[in-house]
């Protein structure tokens, strides 16, 4: 349905976006995730034909959006972060104005109107003035207006930003439901949103694609060390001498109740497990528990969260080019200090020349002066 391929974009020499490169597939609702900056509404904006790429092709359905922009939006429904509304029209008028706007037939403006008032919850606003809407009704007046038209592709640029609680659930049903006729690509800083809304999401940062995939996928892909917690019917120290001689994990209590319970029943211990490696030990600890007598009464493989994804692969990066930057910053000042160094014995040596060729002049002169007496 949209694919992106080696798109760049750079503003008065400053990079602000590079070799993007993804695609998606009819019915998908994508994440667009990236910290402040990091070049989300500039890809957004080329692909839907507001800005042209520097570099690299953009196409929707099979159609450029350079070549053939018109034909490209006419499939392209666009929410940016504040909706483009007109105060001091009624929320009726201004979807009538949209709707010729984007070429719905004369004979379906109405129908079309009407369920859009219907499907975004407007019923008894459609004489109200714009400008005395709730944020959250103007969001829904924004997204009426970007779907009237009934568009392959939506594109949405922070549908939620502002919302309290109850509007951001009712914007979040709302695009569910839109996904399940449309292809949503979907920008957001919520990142709890995208687990709930999407089915893969992307991360970019400083204007390049880091990550690409399933939210529930990379939870566990991206690790460098297997997790996993248990609750174990044991004392502490029945569990201590088990997993002490395994030098396959590092253990952490997390919470003990030992001795026995009013019922005269065994306490139980959960703990943190930590493998040296990304190495699958569950089936190892199950037998090593068990011939031990140890029941465990549960055992979870912890992923990491979507937080710590994005805080993984934006922060690092960042760091990286910050030490490079410094790198070059001590590389242009060796390079300062040997020119420096540089122009110095360059002036030093025109000083002795000077100095030598006055005394020259001096001596010459005196001579001169000899002479003529």
């Amino acid at each position: 349905m949209l694919e992106v391929k080696q798109v760049s974009k750079v503003f008065d020499g400053r990079r602000g976006v590079h070799q993007l490169d993804f695609t998606m597939e009819r019915g998908e609702i994508v994440g667009f995730l990236g910290p402040n900056g990091a070049g989300k509404t500039t890809t957004m904006r080329m692909i839907t034909g507001y800005l042209h790429p520097t570099a690299g092709s953009i196409a929707v359905d099979g159609i450029s959006v350079h070549d053939q922009g018109r034909s490209v939006r006419s499939k392209i429904g666009y929410l940016p972060e504040t909706p483009p509304l007109y105060p001091d029209m009624t929320v009726q008028s201004y979807l009538k104005f949209v709707a010729n706007l984007r070429d719905v037939p004369t004979r379906e403006v109405k129908l079309r109107i009407s369920e859009m008032i219907s499907r975004l919850g407007l019923q008894g606003r459609e004489k109200q003035l714009v400008r005395g809407l709730s944020k959250g009704y103007k969001q829904r007046l924004g997204l009426a207006g970007a779907i009237i038209h009934k568009p392959d592709l939506l594109v949405l640029d922070e549908p939620t930003s502002g919302l309290d609680p109850n509007q951001i659930m009712e914007i979040r049903d709302l695009i569910r439901e839109l996904g399940e006729n449309h292809t949503v690509l979907l920008s957001t800083h919520i990142l709890p949103e995208v687990s709930a809304l999407c089915n893969r999401m992307l991360i970019i940062n400083q204007g390049q694609l880091v990550l690409d995939g399933s939210p529930q996928h990379f939870g566990s892909a991206m690790g460098d060390q297997f997790k996993v917690s248990i609750e174990v019917k044991a004392t502490e120290q029945q569990l201590h001498n088990v997993l002490t001689p395994w030098e396959k994990v590092q253990s952490e209590v997390i919470q003990a109740a030992d001795g026995q319970t009013s019922n005269g029943s065994t306490g139980t211990v959960k703990m943190l497990l930590t493998g040296e490696s990304p190495e699958d030990f569950r089936e190892e600890l199950f037998y090593l528990l068990s011939g031990a007598g140890l029941p465990i009464l549960e055992m979870k493989k912890e992923n990491l969260s979507l937080e710590q994804i994005f805080l993984k692969l934006t922060t690092t990066e960042t760091e990286s080019e910050v030490e490079l930057a410094t790198q070059e910053t001590e590389t242009d000042k060796v390079q300062l200090a040997n020119h420096a160094t540089d122009e110095e014995a360059n002036l030093g040596t025109t000083s002795d020349l000077k100095q030598s060729t006055s005394s020259e002049s001096a001596s010459s002169d005196s001579h001169t002066g000899e002479g003529s007496k």
